[in-house]
């Protein structure tokens, strides 16, 4: 089973998980499972910011929190950007699109259904 560990800046991710030990040779005993460990860094944008995943959102403020009510949302389904690319943030306007292919990345948004 694999185990997450991400940091409280969530810039950086491990993930834990058992390896296969190979099969030991005849009369030698059993094999011990071992571990291994997945490093996963988020990228940053250095070109538009200069260091973290936010290019230019409401930098000025320590944290970017938006709280949102999905029972008064005006529409059924609302998308919500995930990229920090968005015109219109916290809202999505699309911007993922042009991110995910000039980068490689496949960051789309969340949806909230009413």
């Amino acid at each position: 089973m694999a185990t997450l560990f991400c940091a409280a800046a969530a810039t950086s991710c491990r993930l834990a998980f058992p390896l296969a030990a190979p099969a030991p040779a005849p009369g030698l005993g059993r094999g011990r499972a071992r571990r291994g460990t997945v490093a996963v860094r988020a990228e940053a944008d250095t070109a538009a910011a200069g260091t973290g995943i936010n290019p230019a959102i409401r930098k000025e403020e320590a944290k970017v929190v938006d709280t949102v009510l999905a029972g008064e949302l005006s529409k059924p389904l609302t998308p919500y950007c995930r990229c920090w690319r968005s015109g219109t943030f916290p809202l999505c306007d699309g911007s993922h699109v042009k991110h995910n292919k000039a980068t490689g990345d496949n960051v789309g948004p969340l949806l909230v259904k009413k």
